[in-house]
């Protein structure tokens, strides 16, 4: 796709992620979180107070929300750096993207390392391999216990091992996605809101269920790719079915809540973008023509509500309480990802995609290469945190890189990848 920005742009890009990867080599590959403020016992205390009495638990907040707001780096002294599978896998999808596209070995050694990295850090007390947080998370169901798999994880651990599996043919990353998309279709459960229409839980063993949008679109999108890849029918009924909750919940403006339960109701900028990127993968692997009707109307809505007159991102259309930030870098990875994903389709959003790109590469990046993680009422939290998200955004521009290049075959043509019969390794 040489038609993907300017040579003098893609240049200065490729020198940003060379600047990023000599950063994460000196910073290493643990950090703190957008979460390090609320993962202590103290801090879910007053989380899980708010979510039970707002007005008591707004005062018991307010302390930690003001040096979210003004001293971002007073996150350092609520919590302790960690890893994190997310990030981990989205740093071994950029690496194998740089490796596709230089064809320079490092890059397929940094992308093996973090799957290997991903291989030692799974959940414990599951057959198959999973991931979540490292950390409890106090959410308004109450806590998620550290390690509790998350369906939101899953489908990017999945596609890395996927992505590097293409790569090299290591068939210890083929027994690994096998497990990844049996537990992924065996261990969520799914609640049907109309015929054929299910909403999957967010987190095993749950009774509780979440109907939140982006769950059901990454479930969707993971056992659809699995379902080719593997040659798994079973998943393709399953992702059916979800991929129809998703298209059944969007609003006829074309947007979608974060959830359907009737309370979080806000629209957000990158959990738009995740769905509407599973439902361009969906799109991409099937055809399916009323993922095109639906990216068409989300994204509709997407240029008209989630960009303000610099063509920048904001992080709300609808918000679900007050905020204390003008941007987020959450919110300009996805964005990438997204608008590289549909080059081509939608002018408006390619010349978004320049604006920007042109606007991360002058404000946003620091003289050491990592990326300030907010731009603030007053000033920017520079705190680098690999999940929020210093390894989405290394991601989407390696990706943004890679799209330069023809596609390479696709190894996983239908038919001709025979799964193994053997069980996936524990």
């Amino acid at each position: 796709m040489t038609g993907l920005m300017n040579e003098v742009l893609i240049g200065t890009i490729a020198t940003a992620v060379e600047h990023f990867f000599e950063w994460l080599g000196r910073h290493g590959e643990t950090s703190y979180d957008h979460q390090s403020f609320f993962a202590s016992n103290l801090g879910r205390s007053a989380k899980a107070l708010y979510y039970r009495r707002p007005f008591l638990g707004t005062l018991a907040v307010a302390p930690t929300v003001f040096f979210e707001a003004f001293v971002p780096a007073a996150r350092t002294f609520y919590w302790k750096p960690q890893r994190f599978p997310i990030a981990d896998a989205h740093y071994a999808m950029g690496f194998a993207f740089l490796a596709e596209l230089y064809g320079v070995d490092k890059y397929h050694q940094r992308a093996v390392h973090f799957l290997e990295v991903l291989q030692d850090t799974r959940s414990p007390g599951y057959e198959d391999y999973a991931w979540g947080y490292p950390f409890n998370w106090e959410t308004r169901a109450g806590t998620i216990k550290e390690g509790t798999p998350l369906i939101t994880t899953l489908p990017y651990v999945y596609e890395a091992f996927s992505q590097v599996y293409a790569i090299d043919e290591d068939r210890r990353w083929l027994q690994i996605m096998q497990s990844i998309a049996n537990h992924a279709f065996r261990d969520y459960r799914d609640w049907e809101t109309q015929p054929d229409t299910t909403s999957c839980a967010y987190r095993p063993a749950t009774d509780v269920p979440d109907f939140v949008i982006n769950a059901s679109a990454y479930r969707a999108f993971l056992l659809t790719k699995a379902g080719i890849e593997l040659s798994e029918p079973r998943y393709l009924e399953v992702a059916r079915r979800n991929l129809n909750f998703v298209l059944t919940s969007q609003n006829a403006d074309g947007s979608w809540y974060y959830s359907m339960d009737g309370e979080r109701n806000f629209v957000d900028h990158f959990h738009t973008c995740f769905v509407l990127k599973a439902l361009a993968k969906i799109e991409e692997l099937t055809g399916c023509p009323r993922c095109g009707a639906a990216i068409e109307q989300g994204i509709s809505y997407y240029l008209r509500n989630l960009f303000d007159v610099q063509d920048l991102p904001v992080p709300f259309s609808r918000r679900p309480r007050v905020t204390v930030y003008r941007r987020e870098l959450y919110d300009y990875a996805e964005c990438i990802n997204l608008a590289v994903l549909l080059y081509g389709r939608f002018p408006e959003l390619d010349k978004r995609l320049s604006s920007v790109v042109t606007d991360l590469l002058m404000r946003w990046q620091k003289s050491d290469g990592s990326f300030r993680a907010r731009e603030l009422m007053v000033g920017w939290d520079n705190v680098p945190m690999h999940r929020w998200a210093q390894a989405q955004l290394f991601r989407s521009l390696c990706f943004l890189l890679s799209r330069r290049l023809k596609k390479r075959e696709n190894r996983f043509a239908h038919g001709t990848l025979q799964p193994l019969e053997s069980k996936a390794t524990q």
